[in-house]
């Protein structure tokens, strides 16, 4: 299906919108969950949205820029699975897996831009030596609002200009290489989870995650619903459990210190 240039716009402008959201990380509306879903209604397939935010969510949730680690951006990868999922008709794996270079193209182009405003520092230094506030906020104010039209028209390019070109691209591949993009497409999620669960997984929460792993492996159900209600079951048994120990805890050296 065909994105409309009114479909483009209104796309680069929610974008445009994000970008500053995800510098103030204010609301965290920029994440995968939420931007797939409203890209996804614009193009008028909220369905492909909601699956896309859940896939690209968890093949982001381990992946983290640190200090001066440059790591693909999850904003655009989140546009362009939608995207390809819409103009192709290919499922959500296999847009997933041909649209995660838009996230490394969009991580260069805030590359270059971290290296452009190098330009800052100098009326930075000097504003923060006057006591000037006012002229750091405006420094900060034009740093976001370059950024955010830089990734507008990154943005519009990729989803309206460059349609055809990529949808040209797709129907041009080998059945054997679209499998592998979907077969790629559907091991990023996993890999993605999995590296969360390397940096938050303990012992003491291996039992809960043997329950739901079981719960939605050997129960028949139509979504991830119920499993989800469970993980808030346990993650309340759990902030119980730990308030307890607290206040035990509280007492017992209220009680040795009388």
């Amino acid at each position: 299906m065909e994105i409309t240039l009114l479909q483009g716009i209104i796309i680069t402008l929610i974008i445009m919108i994000l970008v500053i959201d995800r510098h103030l990380e204010a609301l965290f509306i920029f994440r995968p969950i939420i931007v797939c879903p409203i890209v996804g209604a614009v193009l008028g397939d909220l369905n492909t949205g909601l699956i896309a935010g859940g896939m690209v969510e968890l093949a982001f949730a381990g992946i983290a820029g640190i200090g001066g680690a440059s790591v693909p951006e999850a904003l655009l990868t989140s546009v362009m699975t939608v995207v390809f999922a819409h103009i192709t008709g290919s499922n959500v794996a296999t847009s997933l897996a041909l649209a995660y270079p838009f996230g490394v193209l969009l991580q260069f182009l805030w590359t270059v831009r971290n290296t452009a405003f190098t330009a800052f520092n100098g009326p930075a230094e000097r504003y923060a030596k006057e006591g000037n506030i006012k002229g750091l906020v405006k420094l900060c104010f034009y740093g976001i609002v370059i950024t955010s039209i830089a990734t507008g028209i990154l943005t519009f390019l990729s989803v309206y200009a460059a349609q055809e070109p990529l949808k040209a691209l797709v129907e041009a591949m080998p059945d054997w290489l679209i499998n592998g993009f979907q077969v790629a497409g559907g091991l990023l999620p996993a890999v993605g989870f999995a590296m969360l669960l390397r940096v938050t997984l303990k012992a003491k929460y291996v039992p809960y995650l043997l329950a739901g792993f079981l719960f939605a492996t050997f129960i028949q159900i139509d979504n991830v619903l119920p499993v989800a209600i469970m993980g808030v079951a346990f993650a309340l048994m759990e902030y119980y459990r730990s308030n307890e120990k607290q206040i035990i805890t509280t007492e017992g050296g209220e009680a040795n210190g009388i």
